[in-house]
């Protein structure tokens, strides 16, 4: 019997159980245990009909990420607080014997390509496959031995949800590469080169929180100072201990145009840095730029002077929301995440974009959201802003009318009541 059918048989026999538990039943049902296996059989089965069974086949997952703490902070080597979260991107993957890679993703066409040409193609610029080759070629450079493989991937982290599906994805390839090439990347490395896949490849001028959280798992604090060797610190703490639901509100609004107004946040931010003769705002001391304002604003612009202000403002608070959950100060945690969406949306303005003011459903999500809250809790914008998501801090005794207000607005499902996942990127079955 074949390594994959032997898979199967020990998934639905239960035999995985524990395992499964360990990732998908963070709201303790085993409701969640019953849908991770059957996504686990699903992905098993699709590797099979697909590709046939295999002697070496092995089940891999990596998790989506949400956004505690430090908006637009990490491009700018500052400091940010994240978490990955009970959604996640799921494959069954085995070595071919070639040096090709074959991908099919439920959902989206069949992606295929070869290993002897690592080079960025300017044509793939935006595509699954320019991540796939980024992964691959930073990969080797690092010391990892690449060799074709064939996976079937499903995701329960949907795409532009505001859970960083890029991210998620990145991971999972790159502990694909990294289990068949002997193992010998950790977590930081991985989320290193998932960033440089996205930069180099993709296209996209991202920072590297994202894939730092879904690499590395639970609540991180992240300090950028040195992007070559982050200080990694993780924040053991449990939203639902202190009544509240971590929840992730998709306000149904596309961003798939918005690359430009991401884009600016970074150069206006990098102006202000230039200014000083330094690459980011980190390496500018703060009591220099608040003394220089007046000559900033005529140099690069009063929303860049507002986004500079924002960055040095958030980063002292999310180093203040880790130390406020390390204490078990919920309190001062929340009013930090509300001082935050002020500043995300007044200072660095990345609620709605200016190239479409008639669309503003993040605004209206926030607006409503704080209604439903009655002052309690706390909601703001959730990671690149613009459009996407939010996120909120709802008491429990709320969560029922929160939900519902949210939804009859946004339509049904779009409320998401996330926990917190204590691992990132793993080999979940070897």
């Amino acid at each position: 019997m074949s390594k994959t059918n032997t898979l199967l048989r020990q998934l639905r026999a239960g035999v995985y159980d524990d395992t499964l538990r360990f990732l998908y039943a963070l709201d303790g049902t085993e409701r969640s245990v019953t849908r991770g296996r059957d996504r686990a059989i699903g992905v098993a089965e699709l590797f099979e009909q697909t590709f046939a069974s295999s002697e070496n086949a092995a089940l891999f997952s990596a998790p989506g990420r949400t956004e505690i703490g430090g908006n637009h902070t990490d491009h700018q080597h500052g400091c940010v607080l994240c978490g990955s979260v009970d959604v996640d991107m799921l494959a069954c993957a085995a070595p071919n014997g070639t040096d090709r890679v074959r991908i099919v993703s439920e959902g989206f066409p069949p992606l295929e390509l070869s290993l002897s040409h690592l080079l960025p193609c300017e044509e793939e610029r935006g595509t699954s496959t320019a991540l796939v080759r980024g992964m691959a070629a930073g990969m080797q450079e690092l010391g990892c031995k690449i060799a074709g493989f064939d996976a079937c991937v499903c995701s329960s982290v949907l795409s532009g949800s505001g859970l960083s599906s890029s991210a998620a994805y990145e991971v999972l390839i790159g502990n694909i590469i990294n289990y068949f090439g002997g193992g010998g990347l950790d977590a930081v490395a991985i989320a290193k080169v998932g960033q440089y896949a996205e930069n180099v490849y993709f296209g996209k001028p991202c920072g590297l929180m994202d894939q730092m959280a879904s690499s590395v798992g639970g609540i991180v604090a992240i300090d950028f100072a040195d992007p070559s060797a982050p200080a990694v610190e993780k924040v053991n703490f449990d939203f639902s201990s202190c009544g509240h639901a971590l929840c992730i509100i998709d306000t149904v609004s596309d961003h798939a145009d918005l690359t430009d107004d991401y884009a600016a946040i970074t150069r206006e931010m990098g102006a202000v840095a230039a200014y000083f003769g330094k690459p980011v705002l980190r390496e500018v001391a703060e009591a220099d730029f608040r003394a220089a304002i007046s000559p900033l604003r005529a140099q690069c612009g009063d929303r860049a002077v507002l986004r500079a202000m924002h960055f040095f403002d958030e980063n002292h608070r999310a180093e203040a929301e880790a130390a406020a959950l390390k204490q078990g100060d919920f309190t001062a945690f929340l009013e930090l995440v509300k001082a935050s969406g002020h500043s995300s949306a007044t200072m660095l303005q990345n609620i709605w974009s200016v190239e479409e003011p008639r669309k503003q459903a993040v605004s209206l999500a926030l607006a409503l959201g704080a209604q439903l809250l009655e002052g309690r809790g706390a909601i703001r914008v959730h990671g690149g802003g613009f459009a996407g998501t939010v996120q909120a801090f709802v008491p429990e005794d709320l969560l029922p009318r929160f939900r519902t207000g949210m939804e009859e607005m946004l339509g049904a499902g779009t409320c998401h009541v996330m926990h917190i996942r204590p691992t990132g990127g793993c080999v979940l079955i070897p």
